[in-house]
């Protein structure tokens, strides 16, 4: 019985959760290959985040998130505070 109550309450709140959302970052100061190793732990560390990949020569970041648990806002602040200030690229 606990377990069709457990089961019933998490598929009850699945139901209501936000689908992933993706961004891309464009993403400043990033010099050597060793910076978007920073980057990308930088932004793996911010709670919601399941996703997030940098691209060198393109200077962007591309990350997956929970809308529910995190806003871009904080994407942003997160690389700022490792020293890579960046912004929310405009999608097409």
């Amino acid at each position: 019985m606990r377990r069709f109550i457990s089961l019933t309450i998490l598929l009850s709140t699945m139901a209501w959760a936000a689908p992933p959302r993706t961004v891309t970052l464009q993403v400043q100061n990033m010099t050597c290959e060793t910076c978007p190793v920073v980057v990308r732990k930088s932004l793996q560390r911010v709670p919601g985040v399941s996703a997030a990949s940098v691209d060198f020569a393109l200077k962007t970041a591309t990350v997956t998130f929970d809308p529910d648990q995190v806003k871009p806002t904080a994407l942003t602040a997160a690389t700022a505070n490792a020293g890579f200030p960046s912004t929310l690229k405009a999608t097409p």
